[in-house]
């Protein structure tokens, strides 16, 4: 079968081409899944960097999220029950770059009409990493208040922009911090609360948090979003109300977060780590049929929708990785797989 495949890690756009692998029977427990479409997301391409926290087993195909039909299933009731149903795929292991993919059944979550209504190809791909993230980890995780401000870096991505229509529908704050002026400004001017730039090669962190304790009156943001690391994300430690908390799901940043341990101490803050696959994993069947309900009725409200860009095949791998990591390309790159 058709596949993308890299030999080493390195440059996405140097080392992956299009190639071909066997397709692996499924065993109990396991499902062969036909992939018809899958995003390029940010973890995909540090996996193929060789920094994410999968490392590769070279050869290698990449591919975390995606959505396919089950064609063939190892055994097991969870499998059965899903054999010829349209399924997302939130493959640990990677490999939804690929016209076939074998996973555990316990990664495959069915898409039925009465569960998610008419999703369309592109949203069904893109349904987890992003739109279901950005709805746990707000409502379920810190599970944010009305009223209370959510702190949240990067705030210009695809995701963080989906917390920021969160914070719209759902009554609470967003404090939007990005790199550049203009894209503060047009954050403010649409779903954010407020918003802020911050620059850690031309920004001083104590101005920073003195501007987030001016605009919160004094209190500091009780809730914080952080995926990039590094200076930014050390800088959001000193904006920490008292009892605040912290929740760092990425490290664009490839840096990691340095300060004084009574940036914690003095307001009993906290910093925890967040990782859908792992959470997902947590969730009993009903629990996760459950989730998908509520994300498919916020993706059909376009609270959680996801702006599709460009779309390539197999073959145009080395362009699709390219327009992903284009600074201001427009929406997800998604790869279609089969028909």
């Amino acid at each position: 079968m058709k596949a993308v495949v890299f030999d080493e890690p390195g440059q996405p756009d140097a080392v992956l081409r299009p190639g071909r692998r066997e397709v692996r029977e499924p065993g109990h427990g396991e499902v062969l899944v036909r992939m018809l479409a899958s995003p390029v997301n940010p973890s995909d391409l540090m996996f193929v960097r060789g920094v994410y926290a999968l490392k590769p087993e070279c050869p290698a195909t990449p591919g975390f999220e995606g959505v396919g039909i089950v064609e063939k299933s190892g055994g097991g009731l969870r499998g059965a029950m899903m054999t010829g149903k349209r399924v997302a795929v939130l493959s640990r292991q990677g490999g939804n770059w690929a016209e076939m993919n074998t996973v555990p059944a316990a990664q495959v979550i069915p898409f039925s009409p009465a569960l998610t209504g008419d999703l369309t190809i592109e949203q069904a791909a893109t349904f987890f990493v992003n739109p279901a993230t950005a709805y746990i980890m707000t409502t379920q995780v810190l599970r944010v208040p009305r009223d209370a401000w959510l702190l949240v870096t990067a705030a210009g991505s695809v995701l963080s922009r989906m917390v920021l229509r969160l914070g719209k529908r759902n009554g609470f704050r967003t404090l939007a911090v990005v790199r550049r002026e203009e894209q503060a400004r047009e954050l403010e001017s649409g779903d954010a609360s407020a918003a802020l730039r911050f620059d850690p090669m031309r920004d001083d962190p104590a101005e920073f948090s003195a501007r987030v304790l001016k605009i919160t009156h004094g209190h500091g943001v009780p809730f914080a979003l952080d995926c990039v690391g590094g200076a930014t994300g050390s800088a959001v430690t000193g904006c920490l109300a008292q009892g605040g908390r912290m929740l760092v799901y990425g490290t664009l940043s490839g840096e990691p977060l340095q300060f004084s341990p009574r940036t914690l101490m003095t307001p009993g803050a906290s910093i925890e780590g967040f990782w859908l696959g792992r959470y997902i994993e947590q969730q009993s069947l009903v629990g996760k049929l459950s989730l998908v309900r509520k994300v498919a009725g916020l993706i059909r409200s376009g609270v959680l929708q996801s702006e599709i860009g460009a779309t390539f095949g197999l073959d145009g791998i080395a362009a699709a990785v390219r327009e992903a990591e284009r600074p201001g390309h427009g929406g997800k790159v998604l790869l279609r797989l089969t028909e």
